[in-house]
């Protein structure tokens, strides 16, 4: 008998929101402390900086993202309602739609009867949810999951460049910040590649190469308009 199969898409919900909030965490962190620090603050500044920016952050990314998911989650929810009392007032319309959506998908016309028939005897509206709305258990919308999964996710990265300037002197802080925060933004990129069955590379270099260059700008703002403590 072969193995029963673990398909990667039903990772996607959280696998999304943990992988942007720690890329965010690291970026958004990371960039701060480097704009504080070329602007010639004093070490406690920077750390009080970064601190703020990991709560902020936190905070941030949990709001947007129950919000955001809360949106999807109500859309479904009203479209339920709305299937719902279709199937009350329109049974045979509502059979005659999910008979045309499998004679659609290939079955002949007597077999998609039979199915649809079973399925809604079955269970109406799990049927028409998931075949004509394309709702099902795995991909619902789950506003507080993916707010908590962002907000753990971003302060974890946040802590990286966070820790790494703490222990690391003024002089080198910069540099040492940017190094880890690449190496960190590296290994994420081929965890998240291997997570979801994508190439390492490719996803790797993207979060790096996009990760570097926000830091770096933002360093450099820092020094332009930065003053001397």
């Amino acid at each position: 008998m072969p193995s029963k199969e673990h398909h990667r898409i039903f990772r996607s919900n959280w696998l999304r929101a943990a992988v942007l909030g720690a890329n965010d965490g690291i970026v958004s962190t990371a960039s701060i402390i480097t704009g504080v620090a070329a602007a010639q603050a004093t070490h406690g500044a920077i750390l009080t900086s970064g601190l703020a920016g990991l709560v902020a952050g936190a905070l941030s990314m949990a709001a947007g993202e129950y919000v955001s998911v809360q949106s999807q989650a109500d859309t479904e929810a009203a479209d339920l309602r709305m299937e719902q009392r279709s199937l009350k007032r329109n049974s045979g319309e509502e059979l005659d739609e999910l008979i045309g959506i499998y004679v659609d998908r290939g079955l002949t016309r007597d077999l998609a009867e039979q199915v649809a028939r079973q399925l809604t005897s079955h269970d109406a509206l799990d049927a028409h949810a998931r075949d004509e709305l394309g709702i099902s258990l795995h991909n619902r919308a789950r506003p507080v999951q993916a707010a908590v999964a962002s907000a753990a996710s971003f302060a974890g990265g946040a802590a990286l460049p966070l820790v790494v300037a703490a222990v690391v002197p003024v002089p080198q802080l910069i540099g040492w910040v940017i190094g880890a925060s690449v190496v960190c933004l590296a290994g994420l990129g081929a965890l998240a590649a291997q997570a979801g069955g994508a190439p390492k590379g490719p996803a790797a270099l993207r979060v790096t190469v996009l990760g570097a260059l926000a830091m770096a700008v933002t360093a450099g703002v820092g020094a332009l308009f930065g003053v001397a403590a």
